[in-house]
């Protein structure tokens, strides 16, 4: 199963790949390049730097990477391997692959944008394609999955889609991919506690799959081999953190387009989980004008995996991440202010009476679905002092395949998060950068020019 994965890795080329494959693989890149620069300001990004900062700095040709929303600073691979992890997950802004129920771009481009700050140069076909051939594999793992979560998808299968593009993108012999997937299997962790609690542990997890997927390779490079049934051994990584699968089924897939055009968007700060009630809110605000002197109770009826990862109850001393995944703070903040936006997580907004106190007219529901990674249909109903009942219903989630921004939406949220670090002057030249770099020698260099990394 595992030289399934690597051959269908090894085996993707840039002019070979369909043109709807290639436009995801740069609108992602673009989307993921920017959140990451909006997470240098994240809850707890600046503790993160010190702390991995105290691990050593880099120096010497090859031997420093370039971190997001910090231009100047350059560490160790592996430590901004780490920190541009943390940072483009650290605010829940990153696309996401749905049924997979897994944020691939995260731990994917953190690794790969080390790779290629390593000293040897890459095109930026060979990023973009590495970047296909990462997704292809972290989400097939996904997919194989049958069961609901208990550990953290992001992280655990995360790890194995960044070997996955590193192989393609050192065009690495079979023996050695093989390798560096044993190893992996001995970094991946990442458990569903952290989210369960809203802690910033979520982000950390993902942060060390990208660090650990290179050290997992550079073992793999020095001679060490790996196991070799990391992934379909009795003690692999479908035994141990998936409840069920079905491997075989999702492997055939990969025969059938490529994941990264079914990754969508996320066009609010918050878990995916949430965008579907912030969308039935504003749904009802603009079809029937409904305020919150108006509200007497508002559910959100949805599919059991959206009631376990945002029906969380509000809290009084909700920290960020807590606030990203309750479905009830983030209906009672869209019904405030319109929407939910990178600038609604300060102290003083989590605990503004007025918005809790809408909060606590929210409830989330679960409805029978069967499905353990469905998102949608749901359902929002309100029910107004005056007696009548409003109802907004949602068939597809805002920014996914079936619902994707519009080109201008996209520029919106890159605007946002580049003027969120203070980079908006970035935001042309990031964006130029981006279109035409499949024709760019030196992906590294080009994309240090726009002013967005070290």
């Amino acid at each position: 199963m595992s030289e399934c994965l690597i051959d269908h890795a090894l085996s993707l080329r840039w002019d070979e790949l369909p043109d709807t494959t290639r436009e995801a693989a740069r609108t992602f890149l673009h989307d993921s390049l920017c959140v990451g620069v909006a997470g240098r300001n994240a809850a707890h990004a600046d503790a993160v730097f010190a702390v991995v900062r105290g691990w050593g700095e880099g120096g010497g040709e090859g031997g420093a990477a370039g971190v997001l929303g910090r231009p100047g600073v350059r560490l160790p691979a592996s430590s901004a391997a780490f920190l541009n992890a943390f940072q483009i997950h650290g605010q829940e802004y990153d696309c996401v692959h749905e049924p997979a129920v897994l944020h691939p771009m995260a731990t994917i481009l953190a690794a790969l944008l080390a790779e290629i700050d390593r000293g040897r140069l890459v095109d930026g076909a060979r990023l973009l394609t590495a970047i296909v051939a990462g997704v292809d594999v972290a989400v097939t793992l996904g997919l194989a999955a049958t069961g609901p979560l208990t550990f953290f998808r992001p992280a655990t299968a995360g790890i194995f889609g960044c070997i996955a593009a590193i192989a393609n993108l050192r065009g690495m012999d079979r023996r050695t991919a093989r390798d560096a997937f044993g190893h992996a299997l001995a970094f991946a962790s990442g458990t569903m506690q952290a989210h369960v609690e809203g802690k910033p542990a979520l982000p950390i997890q993902i942060a060390n799959a990208a660090r650990g997927a290179l050290l997992a390779v550079d073992l793999a490079l020095a001679g060490m081999p790996g196991v070799e049934h990391p992934i379909d051994g009795p003690f692999g990584y479908l035994t141990l953190f998936e409840t069920g699968s079905d491997l075989g089924a999702a492997l055939a897939m990969l025969g059938q387009g490529h994941r990264i055009a079914e990754v969508s968007w996320k066009p609010f700060p918050t878990g995916r989980a949430g965008h579907g009630g912030i969308v039935a809110v504003q749904a009802l605000v603009a079809e029937y004008g409904l305020t919150a002197d108006m509200l007497q109770s508002l559910e959100y009826h949805a599919p059991p995996l959206i009631h376990r990862l945002v029906g969380r109850p509000v809290r009084h001393d909700m920290a960020p991440g807590y606030a990203r995944l309750c479905l009830r703070w983030l209906a009672a903040v869209t019904l405030r202010r319109g929407t939910v936006g990178l600038g609604d997580f300060r102290a003083d907004l989590l605990y503004d009476p007025a918005t809790l106190a809408i909060a606590g007219r929210v409830t989330v529901v679960a409805d029978a679905n069967p499905d353990p990674a469905a998102f949608v249909p749901a359902r929002a109903i309100a029910r107004l002092h005056d007696g009548r009942v409003l109802r907004a219903d949602v068939v597809a989630q805002l920014g996914s395949p079936a619902f994707p921004l519009t080109p201008e939406q996209h520029r919106r949220k890159a605007r946002d998060c580049l003027a969120f670090a203070g980079l908006d002057a970035c935001d042309g030249p990031l964006f130029d950068t981006i279109a035409t770099l499949d024709r760019a020698e030196d992906a590294a260099a080009v994309i240090r020019r726009t002013g967005i990394i070290g």
